[in-house]
């Protein structure tokens, strides 16, 4: 067993517990593993442990390795969990089974045009920066509910969740509580929230996915660094 199935295999162990603990079912907790910076051949050994749910940054990097992983396990759920230019709304409906990351009218403009000439629907979750900060993408908190309802009502999108990433010097769990209100004010269901530092606090929060990727595959070696 390698070490990021060892790895995986512990992951789920907390998720479940932790679930527990929070008087919620285990399977209501999907975990996204997040492969981002890792090739197919690290990712592969994870797929074949069972793990079907995936979240990649790039849509530039996703389109080098998971088209061939997607043809041979295709029951695989990809998430795009980064930034989304609107330059790559063709290709990122083309693979993703989930986006996260709308988060502004010139996107959900391009996901709705890329939609209905593609006859593709991914999956939409809007992005909200809970922390207000300027660095980071995401819709202010106080536009989401109405930000949701435009971009169902003049996109025509469908969206099921709302996801967030908390300020890195800050507890998380103000921010996870939230976007749970948030998302009841938005009458959405879905909550994206928690990653390798804090997902059993998310969970504790009503997550409904938690995006783990270090505790998963190890520390990243990002080029250039």
């Amino acid at each position: 067993m390698n070490d990021a199935v060892r790895n995986l295999t512990m992951v789920r162990d907390r998720i479940a517990d932790a679930a527990r603990e929070a008087g919620r079912k285990p399977k209501d907790v999907a975990l996204v593993a997040v492969s981002k910076t890792f090739g197919a051949d690290e990712i592969r050994p994870v797929v074949e442990a069972g793990q079907r749910v995936f979240g990649e940054n790039r849509v530039q990097e996703a389109q080098g390795k998971w088209p061939g992983l997607k043809d041979a396990y295709p029951d695989i759920e990809l998430h795009l969990i980064g930034p989304l230019q609107s330059n790559k709304a063709r290709e990122a409906v083309a693979l993703f089974d989930v986006i996260e990351t709308v988060d502004r009218e010139k996107i959900a403009g391009a996901l709705a045009a890329e939609i209905a000439k593609q006859g593709r629907r991914p999956r939409l979750y809007v992005q909200v920066n809970t922390g207000l900060e300027p660095q980071k993408a995401g819709i202010d908190p106080r536009e989401a509910a109405a930000f949701v309802a435009r971009c169902r009502e003049v996109h025509g999108l469908e969206i099921e969740g709302l996801m967030c990433i908390p300020p890195v010097d800050e507890n998380p769990g103000p921010h996870f509580g939230l976007l749970e209100k948030l998302a009841g004010e938005a009458g959405v269901e879905k909550l994206s929230m928690g990653m390798s530092g804090d997902y059993e606090t998310a969970i504790a929060f009503g997550a409904t996915s938690v995006r783990v990727g270090s505790a998963i595959f190890g520390s990243r070696a990002y080029p250039g660094a």
